[in-house]
């Protein structure tokens, strides 16, 4: 697909872009590249490609779902002015 001077100054419009004219055939050619680049990858047969996650085969390493820190709730809200049940108290600052 090749686009002209008016579809890239369309694209430009609705990406908000101000492209000088000097810079609109380059930007059509670059598009256009794109555009071919799709094109062909469509015809490309891919019905018996199963689809993947990551290109790349490996498996994530997870670690174990375990605490490993101590709880400093009770010790990080004891010098908050006001708490309670477990929350911080603030002045109310919207009416």
């Amino acid at each position: 697909m090749s686009l002209d001077h008016s579809d890239v100054e369309k694209i430009a419009h609705l990406a908000r872009m101000a492209l000088d004219e000097s810079q609109i055939d380059a930007y059509a050619k670059d598009l256009s590249n794109i555009l071919g680049l799709v094109e062909a990858l469509e015809v490309a047969n891919t019905d018996h490609v199963e689809p993947m996650a990551h290109p790349l085969h490996m498996a994530q390493r997870l670690r174990q779902d375990q605490v490993t820190e101590k709880d400093h709730r009770e010790e990080n809200q004891s010098i908050s002015p006001s708490v309670e049940s477990g929350l911080y108290l603030v002045p109310q600052v919207i009416e």
